[in-house]
């Protein structure tokens, strides 16, 4: 029938694994489907909207539980969307954080890179950058 997949067919659908689909499952993200007098599981359109928007939520790094409050959001298609802007707002701010981390570790790397003489390995930059405890001591 139109619009009834299995579940290898909703995983190929929507580009996920059939694993993946069982996880959501298990986490509630998604709604158990219902089944054949066979007892195969037969998912539907709602389903595969529910698990796009779930993929795509992740795609962007949002948390399961950030994309679950951003799914009970949704079911509310009239409030307003001060919620979801915080949920937004507050993933930005992750990604900010971690942009800057990222930085920090391509300077430290190009460092080691520039002070590697491309010799031995007991000459090596990389090596004794790691071995130090330089970064404990920056903790302090």
């Amino acid at each position: 029938m139109a619009g009834e997949y299995s579940i290898g067919d909703l995983a190929k659908k929507a580009g996920v694994k059939v694993q993946t689909i069982r996880f959501y499952e298990q986490k509630k993200l998604l709604p158990e489907p219902p089944r054949t007098e066979g007892g195969q599981r037969r998912y539907g359109e709602d389903h595969l909207n529910r698990l796009s928007f779930i993929r795509h939520g992740r795609d962007l790094g949002f948390s399961l539980e950030m994309i679950e409050s951003l799914m009970l959001l949704k079911e509310h298609p009239e409030d307003d969307c001060e919620g979801a802007d915080e949920i937004a707002r507050a993933h930005l701010t992750e990604v900010e954080d971690k942009i800057v981390r990222l930085q920090s570790l391509q300077s430290e790397l190009k460092k080691m890179l520039v002070h590697c003489s491309s010799g031995k390995i007991h000459d090596c930059r990389v090596i004794e950058a790691l071995s130090c405890d330089c970064y404990q001591q920056r903790e302090k």
